[in-house]
């Protein structure tokens, strides 16, 4: 389902009970809202008790999932950086509170995503956090977090490598936010949202991963 808060194309999911109070927002990978794959994790959500909204981020201009091998995603990246994307996730999270009545918010990001998670990790903004595989988290944005943080990392992520992973945890446990960083074997990045379910292994992960999320939000969001 497609709403249009403050003209940004938005998907939502209702949990069964229809109700709007405890939500997540869904900050997507850079294929977007449109991505069946993401629709379907939102709906997930959903069907665990969370009112799920999945804004576009990218006014239209997500990366092609069938992209030519000469795309350009740095260049594309550009585009899309905090002075533009930020505005979008002000206005979405004004219209989730002030018009959808939504009292605590979830912060999920998946790769792109998971950046402004940690931006928006903050009184008013976002309750509670989540992100899978992350990129491009600057040390001053994850150490400006102010609410509990849940991450799930693949064991071969040249976005979030090892040495990034270390450097995450540490800077965690100095703030004293609740935390936690789990890091799945045979999977690379973007798995959480596209693996191949066919490969155990694969499969496992991504499923445990959602569970992760689902759990956390369980004992830090809901009230």
């Amino acid at each position: 389902m497609y709403i249009s808060p403050a003209i940004v194309l938005t998907y939502v999911s209702y949990p069964p009970d229809k109700s709007t109070h405890n939500a997540i927002l869904f900050l997507s990978d850079i294929f977007g809202p449109k991505l069946v794959n993401s629709q379907l994790i939102a709906d997930q959500f959903a069907a665990n008790g969370y009112f799920v909204v999945m804004p576009d981020l990218f006014h239209g201009d997500p990366v092609p999932v069938e992209r030519e091998g000469n795309f350009d995603v740095m260049a594309w990246l550009k585009n899309h950086l905090p002075p533009v994307t930020d505005p979008i996730i002000d206005r979405t999270l004004r219209y989730m509170r002030q018009e959808l009545g939504c009292q605590r918010i979830g912060g999920v990001g998946y790769c792109y995503g998971g950046k402004y998670v940690a931006r928006y990790l903050k009184p008013g903004l976002l309750d509670v956090g989540y992100m899978a595989h992350p990129t491009h988290v600057e040390v001053d944005e994850l150490k400006g977090i102010q609410g509990p943080l849940s991450i799930s990392a693949a064991s071969s992520d040249y976005l979030f490598p090892t040495e990034k992973r270390r450097e995450t945890e540490d800077i965690l446990s100095e703030l004293g936010h609740p935390y936690e960083i789990t890091v799945y074997s045979h999977v690379e990045h973007g798995y959480s949202v596209r693996c191949n379910m066919d490969i155990k292994q694969q499969r496992v992960a991504k499923e445990k991963s959602f569970a992760q999320a689902a759990g956390w939000f369980d004992a830090y969001l809901k009230k």
